[in-house]
């Protein structure tokens, strides 16, 4: 939530604990000048009286306490969000010109796999066992491609 919301949310549920705390004290002082039976004879007035004075005072002092927090969360200064931008990855440019025809086959379907099995290569390609290793090698190489070795064959990705 924003600082304003909580603010005014807080100050709300002040005011409305301060109307009840209102509201108890006047229906108790009622309740004491219908019910106190005691004649007191240092004064006319009654102990209960004293005492709910005193807890009025200091529920409306509380209620206080918490409306000024709500007032200070409202106009606090929120926090600053952080934004954290992620930067497309460029497509590094690959230069083709020193590369053979079947070379830049065999890199054509690398780019469009992204990763590819090497003997997925061999089915693609029609090329041999021999000859795709012997491309993949010259593109390793030359640093555009990286094969990895899962299991029983090759994974081939484009290098970053």
């Amino acid at each position: 939530m924003k600082n304003k919301n909580v603010g005014l949310l807080i100050m709300g549920i002040a005011i409305i604990v301060l109307l009840v705390v209102l509201f108890f004290s006047n229906v108790m002082k009622e309740y004491i000048n219908t019910t106190c039976p005691l004649v007191h004879e240092e004064s006319n007035i009654c102990p209960a009286k004293t005492t709910i004075r005193q807890q009025t005072y200091l529920a409306v002092s509380i209620s206080g306490i918490i409306f000024l927090i709500g007032l200070i969360i409202f106009f606090s200064k929120p926090q600053e969000k952080i934004i954290v931008k992620k930067e497309k990855q460029k497509k590094k440019k690959i230069d083709t010109s020193g590369l053979k025809p079947e070379e830049k086959n065999v890199l054509k379907i690398i780019q469009e796999e992204k990763t590819i099995f090497q003997a997925d290569l061999i089915e693609k390609t029609d090329f041999s066992k021999a000859k795709i290793t012997r491309i993949l090698d010259r593109l390793e190489g030359q640093n555009i491609i990286e094969r990895k070795r899962r299991g029983m064959t090759n994974i081939v990705v484009l290098k970053e």
